[in-house]
């Protein structure tokens, strides 16, 4: 009787996981962005690729850097610092892939605070995303990282507050569910 009680809790409990972790919206990076910032990213102004009067290319910042020189009233400019965030998205159950950035650590090494961005490389060896394109995330039970260049699916109640780190600003925060490795689907 035991044992027959045991597996029906089991099986209900894969089941309502199963079904639960169905009620995430796969979403994409660029959904975090409004419509304006995107279409701002998408037509790169010839500015960005002029070397200014007399300076060498080899002598050019790497690209990304000095956006604190950046033009403030320039669309593109703008959408690179944007903290601007897609209102639908707030307390929004959702599921998207992305990289972790580690913050917090418990006493058994696992991550529980990260920002989860679009690239590998982001806010470590490359400047940081605009502020819509970050995420600050906590998850209580926590991640062991096999390496930074690995992928993840994340998925877990997104919220619209804008977070400061030491890496870098996030417009979104997330209360993680559930992670796993990314792969294609």
């Amino acid at each position: 009787m035991k044992i027959a009680s045991m597996c029906v809790l089991i099986l209900l409990s894969v089941v309502s996981a199963a079904s639960w972790s169905k009620d995430y919206q796969t979403i994409e990076w660029p959904d975090l962005m409004p419509p304006e910032d995107l279409e701002a990213l998408l037509n790169r102004p010839d500015w960005i690729d002029e070397v200014p009067e007399g300076a060498a290319a080899d002598e050019m910042p790497p690209a990304g850097e000095g956006l604190e020189g950046l033009p403030d009233d320039d669309p593109y400019s703008r959408a690179l610092r944007s903290a601007k965030t897609v209102p639908e998205y707030n307390d929004k159950a959702i599921r998207i892939p992305g990289f972790v950035v580690p913050l917090r650590f418990d006493d058994d090494q696992r991550i529980t605070e990260f920002l989860l961005v679009p690239f590998f490389g982001a806010c470590i060896h490359l400047p940081p995303p605009p502020p819509n394109q970050v995420i600050y995330a906590k998850f209580k039970e926590g991640i062991i990282l096999e390496a930074l260049y690995d992928p993840f699916w994340v998925s877990g109640t997104l919220s619209i507050e804008l977070v400061e780190t030491d890496l870098s600003q996030a417009a979104y925060q997330m209360s993680v569910d559930e992670m796993a490795l990314y792969e294609e689907e």
